[in-house]
């Protein structure tokens, strides 16, 4: 699936909750089920700055496609980090780059999350992005 198809699916997913406390505990059940991530990924490196909770990042390249990681110890952060992961992971780095994630406003998130997860969203985007780009310049193999 496309970058843009998989938003599309999440913003569906979103419209079958009428209020935020259903959408809450569709993120919350998100993180659950997102994939463990490895020890020896849950290293400094792999911190994300910028959030307010613990988020670690791993992303690595195979064949031209970028695949991401993450955790965080934290249940509504480890949800908002599964919606990224599950866009982005398996695209190419320049889609990666390339992509205006949408699905972000149209569900509400940037309204509904308090200014430090709003932020914290901003920086894992940002990392996602930058792993990308140098991934897209093979400069760099993590």
């Amino acid at each position: 699936m496309t970058i843009n198809e998989i938003q599309d699916e999440i913003i569906e997913d979103f419209e079958l909750f009428d209020d935020w406390e259903g959408k809450y505990e569709y993120i919350i059940d998100l993180g659950k089920k997102l994939p463990e991530m490895s020890d020896e990924y849950k290293t400094d490196e792999n911190i994300i700055k910028g959030c307010q909770s613990v988020v670690w990042l791993h992303a690595y390249e195979k064949e031209g496609i970028v695949y991401f990681e993450a955790d965080s110890q934290a249940i509504i952060v480890k949800g908002l980090v599964s919606m990224l992961t599950k866009v982005l992971s398996g695209q190419k780095a320049e889609d990666i780059w390339n992509a205006d994630l949408y699905f972000i406003d149209k569900v509400g998130l940037a309204g509904h999350l308090a200014q430090t997860r709003s932020n914290g969203l901003a920086s894992m985007l940002k990392q996602m992005k930058t792993y990308a780009l140098a991934f897209s310049s093979k400069e760099f193999k993590v």
